[in-house]
């Protein structure tokens, strides 16, 4: 029996040829949100890498709504013809599934890279007003936000719509809304962060649900659609598994294809349990409870460990970040483990474990030994 973690599955109209997938990442690295030759070399390099599906990192639908002054956006032309060139150089090299995640980062807005200090940008760093549903800053040192208007939630509605609308003429073959993280939506779907007295605080999925039906209506059925979401604030009084339930359930009435289970970010003072698989329990709850395709994240960094998220029905697909960063080559290494035999760009196929008897020195653990 093959392992199950390559075995296909099907999001929306795609099909991806195994269920591991490159989580997005955001590198920093961005010129006014377009892209630029480190994201030419950086995901070109992960389109090989033999994943079901490389996400590309947290694409932002207005220049306000950037983390950082280095993330990509999708809210110019310029930044459309940027991504456009880089995606068509992974096409080139693979032709597995490649997707884009796209948000708002609302109150968690104009900071510092992480490795400036992750901490809100100062008078002399070109800082930006922020948004968010009410005006709690994310901690005491962060700027405090403005309360979004009705207008300005309708607008930012149109935002998402219009940058799905440039993934779509790019060519992306998925599309994912950042619910999670502590961004713009899942400021407005936690009690946390969501003050508000009018229908956007009585209801709190309602503006996150605005936008997933306006994207659903741009975005094509043949296409994979699906959202990040969050299963904890790790704080009292915040979003639990039962909200994930809830809101997936919701994704899936909408039409989406598939849920990412992730958790924490919303406020500086969450504490989380870290550990293996920390967040695959979350994922599984929701399998359990809704009918929508589900893929779990959150330190997963072995073959066997994935496999069983899958083989067990945990989850339907297993997302890695870190891990990648770590070991690019991480799939070939898990198919060799299992007895898979895929296929190698062709320049690199005189390394596969079958024509080169290194393996056993490089990898004396794995089924190559």
């Amino acid at each position: 029996m093959p392992a199950t973690l390559f075995t296909p599955i099907t999001l929306g109209g795609v099909t991806l040829p195994n269920r591991i997938v490159v989580s997005p990442m955001c590198q920093y690295s961005a010129d006014d949100g377009s892209m630029n030759d480190w994201h030419f070399v950086h995901l070109g390099h992960l389109a090989y890498s033999g994943a079901g599906l490389v996400m590309v990192e947290a694409t932002h639908v207005t220049r306000e709504g950037r983390i950082t002054h280095g993330c990509t956006g999708l809210y110019s032309d310029h930044n459309e013809a940027s991504m456009a060139r880089v995606l068509a150089h992974c096409r080139t090299v693979s032709k597995n599934p490649i997707g884009i995640q796209i948000g708002h980062a609302g109150r968690k807005a104009s900071t510092q890279v992480p490795w400036e200090g992750r901490e809100a940008l100062g008078r002399g760093e070109s800082p930006w007003p922020t948004v968010a549903p009410s005006p709690l800053p994310f901690s005491p040192t962060w700027h405090t936000p403005k309360e979004m208007s009705k207008e300005e939630i309708l607008q930012t509605v149109d935002a998402f719509v219009a940058s799905a609308g440039r993934a779509k003429r790019a060519g992306f073959d998925v599309l994912e809304l950042h619910s999670a993280h502590g961004y713009l939506l899942h400021q407005f779907l936690s009690p946390l962060s969501n003050r508000r007295s009018d229908e956007y605080g009585k209801e709190r999925m309602k503006f996150a649900l605005q936008v997933a039906r306006a994207v659903r209506e741009t975005w094509p059925k043949e296409r994979g659609l699906g959202a990040r979401i969050s299963a904890s604030d790790w704080a009292e009084g915040g979003l639990g598994p039962d909200d994930a339930v809830a809101y997936a359930r919701e994704l899936e009435r909408v039409g989406f294809d598939y849920v990412c289970v992730s958790s924490g970010g919303l406020v500086s003072h969450a504490r989380l349990n870290v550990g293996p698989g920390y967040q695959l329990p979350f994922a599984e709850k929701v399998k359990q409870n809704s009918k929508i395709k589900v893929r779990t994240v959150g330190m997963i960094a072995d073959p066997e460990q994935a496999e069983a998220a899958i083989a067990e029905g945990k989850a339907d697909m297993v997302a890695m970040a870190r891990a990648f960063l770590d070991n690019p080559r991480w799939v070939w290494h898990a198919a060799e483990r299992f007895g898979v035999k895929l296929d190698y760009p062709p320049q690199y196929a005189r390394a596969r474990h079958d024509a080169w008897p290194g393996t056993k020195l490089a990898r004396p653990l794995s089924k190559a030994s």
